[in-house]
């Protein structure tokens, strides 16, 4: 099994797609994150849900999560709201992380290992200058539990 057999369209954004988009994105379809790419559709970084949470929970409450207990409901709905004007570029680490991109030709377990080592739940799989689409950490345990 390869890549290309256990790939999926995927939905992409680029670094200037507001983050409420994205959220609406990965909530509407259900995904663990979203593929950031460049003006030419290739793959710059991977949005993992989770950094949008970041960006939307303040840093108190990531700091001491003790200290989400006393904030009401209303104003922790809120919060995500209050991203409003961000942008994907905003929601990504300073830092760069490893690309988790393979080609049409990986195997399973360089799939898997490209997703351990980047802690990413997608892998852009790019071949002959194009994007593919994406294996998901779902089509993946999915297909190495089924053996």
């Amino acid at each position: 099994m390869r890549a290309r057999d256990l790939l999926v369209d995927f939905p992409t954004v680029t670094l200037d797609t507001s983050v409420l988009d994205a959220a609406r994105l990965l909530a509407d379809q259900d995904l663990p994150g979203l593929i950031v790419v460049d003006s030419g559709g290739l793959p710059l970084s991977i949005l993992a849900g989770t950094q949008v949470l970041a960006l939307a929970v303040p840093g108190y409450c990531q700091d001491d999560p003790a200290l989400a207990r006393v904030v009401d409901e209303a104003h922790a709905d809120a919060f995500l709201r209050n991203v409003a004007g961000q942008t994907v570029r905003q929601a990504l680490p300073p830092t760069p992380r490893e690309l988790p991109v393979t080609d049409p030709d990986s195997t399973v377990l360089e799939i898997a290992a490209l997703m351990a080592r980047t802690h990413s739940p997608l892998v852009a799989v790019v071949g002959e200058g194009r994007l593919h689409g994406a294996v998901t950490l779902q089509a993946l345990m999915d297909r190495m539990l089924a053996s």
